[in-house]
Parts: structure tokens; sequence; C-alpha cells
């Protein structure tokens, strides 16, 4: 009989879905390197924001802060965000079959707070 056939009574060859995954933690390291830098330089600018702002006066200063107390909301949601996909690329168990979920969260995670930081922009009411 050869080395390579299966006989009833031994156990089936692994199955190669359920291997540890050697390389897991690549994706989200770069997403850490890319994503946590990306949110502060993001809190950063929202924080500096309100000095847009700081010599108007009347009607113009009520638009913009009505629509800064909006913009900061969603800023602070959408980073909020990114950091639960970041923590959970971490988390997510390092075999084979979870690699797909692993990249998509390390993916998620930067692109999330690039569109919260568009999102935040695009919502202040400049003067």
């Amino acid at each position: 009989m050869s080395e390579n056939s299966h006989d009833g009574g031994s156990t089936p060859a692994a199955d190669p879905a359920h291997a540890p995954d050697r390389r897991a933690w690549v994706a989200p390291l770069i997403s850490t390197v890319v994503t946590l830098p990306a949110g502060l330089i993001a809190l950063f600018i929202g924080g500096l924001t309100p000095m847009a702002c700081d010599s108007c006066n009347g009607a113009a200063a009520d638009r913009f802060d009505a629509s800064f107390i909006t913009a900061w909301t969603v800023l602070w949601i959408g980073l909020l965000a990114a950091l639960v996909m970041l923590i959970a690329s971490w988390a997510v168990p390092h075999r084979l079959r979870f690699a797909a979920r692993r990249v998509g969260l390390s993916l998620a995670a930067p692109v999330t707070t690039m569109v919260t930081f568009v999102a935040f922009m695009a919502l202040v009411d400049w003067p």
C-alpha cells in the first residue's frame, strides 16, 4: 500500500482552508500604519476648522457653526467606525478561510477614514 493512500481507519487530510495563515498580520499592519495617522490628521484638521470663521459674524457665523457641529459629529462617528474595522481586522481568526474578511476589513478602515474626512469637508458651510 502506498504512503499517500487513505485507509478507512486513519484521519482524513486536513482541509487547507482551516490551516493557519502565517501572513495574517500583514494586511492589518498595513491598514494600521495607514489608518491611524490618517485619522489623526483628519482630527487635527477638523479641530482647526473653526478658525476658518474667526472673523465671521452674523448669518455667516451661524451657518458655519450649525454646519460644523453636524460635520464634526460625522467625522467622529466615521473615525470610530474605521477604528472598529481596524480592531476587527486584527481580531479575525488567523486561518486561511478568513483571509478575505481580514483583507476586506483592513481595506475598509483607511477607505472609511478618507471618505469620512471628505464628507466632513463637504458638510462644512465654508465662509
